[in-house]
């Protein structure tokens, strides 16, 4: 199979699986979200850790302990994905999981906007349209949740930020996810420990099923991770712009028809806009694209001659 075609359906594989997270998390209960957060972090640690360990993947190890500047941008990295999965969590066990799929519709135009505050980039014409279309639908769900979206806000903004520190760092996915792991295993086990010194912990109390279930987080987490990695090299920027979608796409509709949480007319309206500042901003990016690679064919043929003569 092609590299790209497998890349594709590696991408198409990841996407899927998160965007399925809403029926998982259900099946955690009684647990309450920051427990299933700190196992989350624990086991999702001990998966990187075999993984790595099959691969038998420990040079770069020494290579980021000797770089201070690295480790602080991860150890940012941890808290803000720390932030991201657990309120995630909550709001699918909290019956919010539509809103929780807005933050990942909105995502995109966050990371726009991170571009022209903190990068100092400009946007096109067209991606001025999409982030006002965007600020447009949030004002419009404010008026129909009767406050302001905080859940799909607070997802959006967090995972905005972690991606933006991650690549600063420039560490892979799988070693990325060691690290971030590793430095909040303390208040994880800290946490469930206070738990357990409380009678409050549900693992182990809710039988086998629960205890499976549990430490299938860790898996839940990696697969996907590692689906997207070998994805991300093979798959031009572009295509994985679109493959993103997959994943709010299958929230939203977790939440609309499995769910079957309320979905009035203004809500509708709200993501409807949403949904048109996103079609606005894939139709620049794709327009982008392609205006890059045929210049760079231009280019290429350009020099060819001059080659050919030299």
């Amino acid at each position: 199979m092609p590299d790209l075609r497998r890349g594709v359906l590696y991408g198409i594989a990841a996407y899927i699986m998160w965007g399925l997270f809403p029926l998982y998390w259900p099946l955690l209960k009684p647990s309450g979200a920051i427990e299933i957060l700190a196992h989350r972090m624990v086991w999702s640690l001990v998966t990187v850790l075999v993984v790595l360990a099959v691969r038998r993947h420990w040079a770069w190890v020494k290579e980021i302990a000797r770089q201070p500047r690295k480790l602080g941008l991860l150890a940012i990295a941890a808290l803000f994905v720390t932030v991201n999965w657990g309120v995630y969590i909550y709001a699918v066990n909290s019956g919010h999981i539509v809103e929780g799929s807005l933050g990942y519709f909105i995502n995109p135009l966050v990371n726009v906007l991170f571009g022209v505050v903190l990068l100092r980039e400009r946007l096109r014409p067209l991606q001025w349209v999409a982030v006002g279309f965007g600020a447009l639908a949030v004002v419009v769900l404010t008026f129909d949740y009767g406050r302001l979206p905080w859940v799909a806000l607070t997802l959006a903004f967090s995972f905005g930020i972690y991606g933006l520190v991650k690549k600063r760092a420039g560490v892979a996915g799988t070693e990325s996810l060691a690290v971030e792991n590793l430095i909040m295993l303390l208040p994880a086990l800290g946490y469930l420990g206070f738990l357990q010194v409380g009678g409050e912990a549900t693992f182990g109390q809710e039988g086998a099923g629960h205890v499976l279930l549990m430490v299938g987080t860790g898996l839940l987490t990696a697969v996907p991770l590692i689906c997207f990695g070998a994805a991300a090299i093979s798959v031009p920027l572009s295509t994985i712009g679109l493959l993103q979608y997959i994943a709010p796409i299958l929230q939203f509709a977790c939440g609309v028809l499995v769910a079957k949480e309320v979905m009035p007319s203004s809500r509708w309206i709200g993501f409807s806009i949403v949904w048109l500042a996103l079609a606005v901003f894939t139709y620049d990016s794709l327009r982008a694209a392609r205006k890059t690679r045929t210049a760079r064919r231009i280019q290429a043929a350009q020099l060819q001659p001059e080659r050919s003569t030299t």
